[in-house]
């Protein structure tokens, strides 16, 4: 299980994308599964930093940076994209 924050764990399997919530297509995909009851507010009333999708298509919104969450060298990110290839 991935450490999102705040006692939110997350199956790092079930991971599709971590995206920042800045853009303008990210922040539409938030108010869409806001609306039809697919997003998950793990951020416990601060910033969001991160946009996780998963497989189920369920959004969850974190408070932390993906390089806090995945680790500061991105290693775990890197383990994760290459066993997706296989």
């Amino acid at each position: 299980m991935l450490n999102i924050g705040f006692g939110s764990m997350i199956n790092p399997d079930r991971i599709i994308a971590a995206l920042s919530p800045e853009s303008a297509p990210v922040k539409r995909i938030i108010t869409k599964a806001k609306s039809e009851n697919r997003l998950i507010d793990a951020t416990f009333g601060r910033k969001t930093k991160t946009v996780i999708i998963t497989d189920s298509d369920q959004i969850i919104l974190c408070a932390f940076t993906a390089e806090r969450v995945f680790g500061q060298s991105n290693e775990n990110l890197i383990k994760f994209m290459e066993t997706e290839d296989e």
